[in-house]
C-alpha cells in the first residue's frame, strides 16, 4: 500500500495536495495552490489520530471554514481500500490503515479542492499546479490511517464475549456526517457517487458491504494471515448509506427460494449463537413478505441483488437504513418465543419495515440536504406500520400508530420551544445540528402528518403519487415541493376533492410548528381553531408566515349517524351540521386520523361523560382514547378544568380495552411525576387501585389465574398494565404474584417460568419491593444473559430499586462501559430518573459528570435530548428551574444536540410549576372525592 496523497486528471498530470483542518474538523483535505503553503502545510505524524479540534470559527472567512461542500466539484466513484486491525498495537490502540480513489468531475472552474475528513491522519504531500477545468475528470488519491475507536460512528468496533472469549467487530455508522471518518469523501447527502470496496480482514473473519462479494482471496501481509474480500460497485448513492462490518458472525438464509422475487438473497447476520438458537428466524421470515408488500406499494422491483440485515452487540441507533446491508441492534432484529415478550417482537417487525421502506424512499430517492430529513424519517414512520400491518395482520398495527407516534409526539409539538417540519438549508449546518434533527418531531410527527395526509387524499391515491415520485428520481435528489407535486398530479386524476393543493395545505404543517385545538360548540355549529400550547403563556418568538393556522381536516360522528367531514380553512367558521341537541352527542377527529386536538362545548362534553359511563362501546375506541388525551392536556392547558380530565378516566373500571388505558396510563403518570412527593400521592393511588382491581382480575380470570397468555395482541399488552398498575397501588395478591414469581427463579436460577410478557413487570416490581439481594441476582442475570432483549428487560428493572445507595453505585456503572455499553448508558440513567428515589441522584449525577459524558458519549448518531428530557421530567419548582438554569449557564455550548431539548426542559419546567401551583388543590379534592381512604 503506497504512502501519500495524490490527485491526477485523466491525462495523467501528478499535482499535490495537503490536509488543512476547519472549523470543527469537518473540512480537513483540501487541494490549494501555493501560496496557501505557510498557513496549511502538515507535517507527517505518527498513526496515532489527531486530537478533536472544537474551535468554531464566528465568521467563517476560509473556504475550508465552512460546513459545507462548494459546488465546483461534483463525485463520481470511489475505489476505497480498509484494513481494520481487530487487535490493539503497541500503544494500545485499534487502528484502520485504507488508501482511497475517488473520481470527481469539475462543474464549476476552481482552483480549490475541498473534502471532508475527520479524525484521519494523512501522510506527506506535493501541491496542485494549477486550476481545474470544468468539465474534466480527476482522481484524488488519499493514504490514511484513523482509529477503530468504540465510539460508535464513522468506522468504529464493537466487543462481545463468545465461549469466554472477547471477540471484536469492526463496523459502521455514517448517518448523518461521519463516512468521513472513515476515508476522505464528499460527506453530503447530494454528492451521490457509486462506491467500489475492498476489505483486508484477519483470516477467519467475514467481510460485509452494501453488494455481493467476490471469491475472498487468502494474502498475508506484515507476516499475518489475511483475507482479500473485494465487493461488486454499489448503485450511485449516498455516502452516509455506506456500511462495510468485519466479523465472526454466521448467518440464515432464504437460499434464494423466497423473498420480493427469487434472485433476491436474504440474510440475516448475527453472533454465532445467536443464530444456532434461532434468533434470526423471525426475522428472516417477515423480511421477505415485507419486501414484497413494498414493491407492490411502491410499484417498482426491490433494486439489489441481496437484502442483507445483521444485529449488532454494540449500535447506537435502533438501526440504519444502509443499502443492502442493513444495521441494527441486537434487540431490534433478533427474537426468541421462548424469552421475548410480543412487545419485543413488535419492535422487530416494526424496525425491519421502517429500514425496509427507506431502500426506496430515503435510499433510491434521497433528500437534497438534512434540513429534510423529516421527509424520509416521517415517510418511513408512516408505512412501517403498513408493513408490520401486513406482515402481522391480527395486531392491529394501524391503530397502535395513534398510541406510538401521534399522542407521543403532541407533548413535544405543544411546546413553545419546538420546530417546524421542515427550516431552511443554511440554518442546518454543523453536525451538532444535523445530529439535532434526529428527533421526535422529524420521526412521529412527520409520519403522523404523513398519514393525515394519506387519509385525507385516499391511501390509494397517496401510494399513486409516491410511485410516480419515486420513478421520476430513482437514483437522485428530491424535496418535498417535488413530492407534493407528484401527489397533486395524482389528485388531479382522482375524484378527491381538496379545497387548495396539496402543496398549500401541507406546507402549513411542515413550514409552521404545532398544531392547532379544534373547538366544536355543538349548540350553535362554530368551529375554530387555535395553536395549542401546553403553557398559553409561554412566548411564541418563532414567526410564521401562515399565522399559526393550519388547513385542517375535521371528521365527526353524532349518535347512530354516519361519519361526516369538512375542511376549515380558517380561524372560525360554522357548520349546522354540528348542532346537537337532548341526549345526542358529537366526537370529532375520528380515529385521531387528524393531527389536532378537539375541544367541545360543556352541554356536549357532559353528553360524552355520560355516553362513557353508561355504555362506553358507542365510542369507537381510538377515540376513546382520543377524549382521555384530549381532555387531559386540555387541562393542562388551561382551556378546560382539570376535573373534567379526571372525569373522563372514571368509566375505565367498565373497560378492558388496552388503548383507553394505555393512555389514562400515560397521562395519569404526569400526575405521579408532579405529586408522587406531597400529599396528594396517597388519595391519588387509592383512586387508581379502585378503577385497575377490576381490570386486574378480569385478566387473572381469563388467564386461568395467570397460567395462560391472552390471545389478542393489545390484551397481552394491557394485561402488563394491569399487573404494573395494581402492584404499585397495592391491590391484593399482586406484590405476592410478582414477588412470588421472582423468588421461585431466585431459587432455581435455571429454570425461569416467568411469561415473556411479564418479565420486566415482575422484575422491578419485585426488585422495588426487595433489596440487596434482589439486586445483585438481576445484576448478574443482566450481566449473564445471552438475548439482548432479556437484557435489556433486566437492565431497565434494576433501576427500580427503592435504595439510594444501589442506584447510585447502578449510576456509576453506566459510565463502565465494561458494565453498561455505551449504547445503553444514557437511557440507564433515565430509566434510574424515571423513580422517585433516583430522580434526585441521577440529576446530580449527570450534572457532576456532564462534561465526561458530553465527551465520552457524543459520538455515532447519539442524542443527548432524551437524556436531558428524562432527568428533568419531574420538575416542578422554582429551585428546580433555577438549578436547570445553572446547569445551563456552567455548560454554555457545551451541549451538542440536547441544545433544543435543554430548552425545552426550561419551558416543560416553567409550564410545570404553573400547572401544580394552580392545580395542586382541585386535583387532591376530586381524587379524596372519589376513594375512600385505606
Amino acid at each position: 500500500m503506497g504512502k501519500g496523497v495524490f490527485l491526477s486528471k485523466a491525462l495523467a498530470v501528478t499535482c499535490a495536495v495537503v490536509a488543512v483542518a476547519a472549523a470543527a474538523t469537518i473540512i480537513a483535505l483540501a487541494v490549494v495552490y501555493a501560496q496557501e503553503k505557510s498557513k496549511n502545510e502538515v507535517k507527517p505524524t505518527s498513526t496515532a489520530p489527531p486530537p478533536i479540534i472544537t474551535t468554531t470559527p464566528s465568521t467563517p472567512k476560509e473556504p475550508w471554514d465552512h460546513y459545507r461542500l462548494p459546488e465546483s466539484l461534483s463525485p463520481v466513484s470511489y475505489n476505497v481500500t480498509l484494513r481494520p486491525r481487530l487487535k490493539p498495537d503497541a500503544n494500545g490502540l485499534y487502528i484502520f490503515t485504507g488508501e482511497s480513489t475517488v473520481v470527481f468531475k469539475c462543474v464549476k472552474e476552481t482552483d480549490l479542492i475541498i473534502i471532508h475528513s475527520n479524525k484521519l491522519n494523512l501522510t506527506k504531500f506535493r501541491r496542485l499546479s494549477g486550476a481545474l477545468k470544468v468539465g474534466d475528470s480527476y482522481e484524488l488519491f488519499t493514504d490514511f490511517v484513523g482509529e477503530l475507536a468504540d465510539d460508535l460512528g464513522g468506522f468504529y468496533r464493537s466487543v462481545y464475549v463468545e465461549d469466554g472469549v472477547d471477540k471484536v467487530i469492526a463496523t459502521t455508522q455514517m448517518q448523518p456526517t461521519d463516512a468521513r471518518k472513515a476515508f476522505p469523501c464528499f460527506d453530503e447527502p447530494a454528492m451521490k457517487a457509486v462506491f467500489t470496496l475492498t476489505l483486508i480482514h484477519p483470516a477467519g473473519t467475514v467481510a460485509l458491504s452494501n453488494s455481493l462479494n467476490h471469491e475472498p482471496v487468502n494474502v498475508t501481509l506484515d507476516g499475518e494471515k489475511s483475507t482479500m474480500t473485494s465487493f461488486h460497485p454499489t448503485k450511485i448513492m449516498s455516502t452516509y448509506l455506506l456500511a462495510f462490518v468485519v466479523c465472526e458472525f454466521t448467518f440464515i438464509t432464504n437460499e434464494l427460494v423466497a423473498g420480493p422475487k427469487p434472485e433476491t438473497l436474504i440474510r440475516i447476520w448475527a453472533r454465532r449463537k445467536a443464530i444456532e438458537a434461532g434468533q434470526g428466524d423471525y426475522a428472516l421470515e417477515k423480511t421477505g413478505p415485507i419486501l414484497k408488500f413494498f414493491e407492490d406499494y411502491y410499484k417498482s422491483p426491490y433494486p439489489l441483488e441481496k437484502s442483507d440485515q445483521i444485529a449488532l452487540p454494540d449500535f447506537g441507533a435502533g438501526a440504519m437504513e444502509n443499502w443492502g446491508l442493513i444495521t441494527y441492534r441486537e434487540t431490534a432484529l433478533l427474537f426468541n418465543p421462548n424469552v421475548s415478550s410480543n412487545g419485543d417482537k413488535e419492535w422487530v417487525a416494526t424496525v425491519i419495515a421502517h429500514e425496509l421502506a427507506h431502500m426506496w424512499f430515503g435510499n433510491l430517492v434521497t433528500t437534497r440536504w438534512w434540513n429534510d430529513l423529516w421527509l424520509n424519517e416521517g415517510f418511513a414512520t408512516y408505512v412501517s406500520y403498513l408493513g408490520a400491518d401486513f406482515a402481522e395482520p391480527s395486531w392491529n398495527m394501524k391503530d397502535l400508530i395513534v398510541l406510538n407516534e401521534v399522542i407521543g409526539v403532541m407533548g413535544t409539538d405543544a411546546l413553545a420551544s419546538s420546530h417546524p417540519l421542515t427550516s431552511k438549508e443554511e440554518d442546518v449546518q454543523r453536525p451538532e445540528q444535523i445530529s439535532e434533527l434526529f428527533d421526535s418531531i422529524t420521526y412521529s410527527k412527520g409520519g403522523s402528518v404523513l398519514r393525515m395526509l394519506s387519509q385525507f387524499i385516499t391511501e390509494e391515491v397517496f401510494s399513486k403519487g409516491l410511485q410516480t415520485y419515486l420513478e421520476e428520481f430513482k437514483y437522485s435528489n428530491a424535496g418535498y415541493t417535488d413530492l407534493w407535486r407528484n401527489l397533486q398530479m395524482a389528485v388531479e386524476n382522482s375524484s378527491v376533492a381538496l379545497p387548495a393543493s396539496v402543496e398549500v395545505i401541507m406546507n402549513r404543517w411542515i413550514l409552521q410548528m404545532g398544531f392547532p385545538v379544534v373547538t366544536i360548540n355543538t349548540k350553535t355549529g362554530t368551529i375554530t381553531q387555535k395553536h395549542f400550547l401546553l403553557d398559553p403563556e409561554s412566548v411564541v418568538d418563532r414567526p410564521s408566515e401562515f399565522n399559526y393556522e393550519w388547513f385542517v381536516p375535521v371528521t365527526w360522528i353524532k349518535t347512530g349517524a354516519a361519519e361526516q367531514s369538512l375542511w376549515l380553512v380558517k380561524k372560525e367558521d360554522t357548520n349546522p351540521s354540528m348542532i346537537t341537541g337532548g341526549d345526542e352527542w358529537l366526537v370529532a377527529n375520528i380515529d385521531m386520523k387528524g393531527f389536532y386536538r378537539v375541544n367541545y362545548d360543556d352541554a356536549n362534553w357532559e353528553r360524552l361523560l355520560a355516553k362513557l359511563n353508561s355504555k362506553h362501546q358507542d365510542i369507537p375506541v381510538i377515540n376513546r382514547a382520543q377524549i382521555i388525551d384530549d381532555a387531559f392536556n386540555l387541562a393542562r392547558a388551561k382551556i378546560v378544568n382539570t376535573t373534567l380530565a379526571l372525569r373522563t378516566t372514571t368509566f375505565l373500571d367498565k373497560e378492558e380495552e388496552y388503548m383507553p388505558w394505555e393512555t389514562f396510563r400515560r397521562n395519569l403518570n404526569y400526575y405521579f411525576l408532579m405529586f408522587d412527593r406531597s400529599e396528594v400521592y396517597g388519595p391519588m393511588q387509592n383512586y387508581l387501585k379502585q378503577q385497575v382491581e377490576p381490570l386486574f382480575n378480569h385478566f387473572k380470570n381469563i388467564t386461568g389465574n395467570w397460567t395462560k397468555i391472552p390471545e389478542k395482541h393489545t390484551d397481552q399488552y394491557n394485561q402488563v398494565n394491569a399487573i404494573s398498575m395494581a402492584c404499585s397501588t397495592g391491590v391484593d395478591g399482586c406484590k405476592e404474584l410478582t414477588s412470588g414469581w421472582f423468588a421461585e427463579w431466585m431459587n432455581n436460577p435455571a429454570v425461569n417460568k416467568i411469561s415473556p410478557n411479564l418479565k420486566y413487570t415482575v422484575y422491578c416490581s419485585a426488585i422495588a419491593a426487595g433489596g440487596e439481594k434482589e439486586w445483585e441476582f438481576a445484576w448478574a442475570a443482566f450481566k449473564n444473559a445471552t438475548i439482548a432483549s432479556e437484557a435489556d428487560k433486566l437492565m431497565s428493572a434494576l433501576s427500580c430499586s427503592k435504595q439510594p445507595w444501589l442506584l447510585n453505585r447502578y449510576l456509576e456503572y453506566c459510565l463502565d462501559p465494561k458494565k453498561i455499553r455505551k449504547q445503553d448508558a444514557t437511557s440507564t440513567i433515565s430509566s434510574i430518573a424515571g423513580n422517585s428515589v433516583g430522580q434526585p441522584l441521577a440529576w446530580d449525577f449527570v450534572r457532576s459528570r456532564w462534561d465526561y459524558i458530553f465527551n465520552e458519549y457524543g459520538g455515532g448518531s447519539f442524542s443527548f435530548g432524551g437524556l436531558i428530557s428524562g432527568v428533568t421530567r419531574r420538575f416542578s419548582s422554582e429551585f428546580e428551574y433555577k438549578q436547570l438554569l445553572q446547569f445551563k449557564e456552567a455548560n454554555a455550548g457545551n451541549f451538542g444536540s440536547g441544545t433544543a431539548a435543554l430548552e425545552q426542559a426550561l419551558e416543560r419546567t416553567k409550564a410545570n410549576m404553573k400547572w401544580v401551583a394552580l392545580n395542586k388543590k382541585p386535583v387532591l379534592d376530586w381524587f379524596e372525592s372519589q376513594a375512600p381512604a385505606v
